[in-house]
């Protein structure tokens, strides 16, 4: 199917484009989200007409980009996490955890602009992330996890204590079941 970009797409092309994408592509997502229109005459002659507005929306779009990204660019975010005796985290940090630490830093962060190249991170340390602003401009970011020690310490306790007491289970059982064999 033959449409007409609207704005630049990564590894698509750019604004006022003619390509070819799958029809599933264009109908489910590219159309309906405004980025393409169907390639006619018609259409093609309305993109020419609107080209100069378009591409200043998205210069527009862009600076609004590049202005968060220097607002990123070279900060830290430390996030707490309750981890085990070995710096493995009970669950995981992903991508919302993140775009709420860029709130705190006083920038708007989506989800969905968050790039973890190694998936949701589960272990206490540094890791280098993404931030993908726009199709131009990506940040890289240093997250930090930190053991939160106070909750991580009644973690391990009661983790502790529950293997006791699993063991003690275990135990008994076996014990009723060496009983059950001495009956017969």
């Amino acid at each position: 199917m033959e449409i007409i970009l609207l704005e630049k797409i990564d590894n698509l092309g750019g604004i006022g484009e003619k390509v070819k994408v799958k029809p599933g592509y264009a109908r489910n997502y590219l159309i309906p989200q405004g980025k393409a229109t169907l390639a006619t005459a018609e259409n093609l002659a309305k993109v020419e007409a609107r080209r100069i507005e378009l591409l200043d929306r998205a210069k527009g779009e862009l600076g609004q980009a590049q202005a968060r990204a220097a607002r990123m660019e070279g900060q830290v975010l430390h996030l707490r996490a309750v981890a085990g005796p070995e710096g493995k985290l009970f669950g995981s940090i992903g991508t919302i955890d993140i775009a709420e630490a860029c709130e705190s830093l006083g920038v708007s962060v989506e989800r969905s602009e968050v790039r973890l190249p190694d998936g949701p991170l589960r272990l206490i340390g540094e890791h280098q992330i993404e931030l993908h602003f726009h199709t131009d401009v990506n940040v890289p970011l240093t997250v930090v996890v930190e053991s939160d020690a106070a909750e991580s310490a009644a973690v391990v306790a009661m983790t502790e204590e529950m293997s006791a007491t699993e063991r003690t289970d275990a135990r008994e059982e076996a014990e009723a079941d060496g009983d059950k064999d001495t009956d017969e």
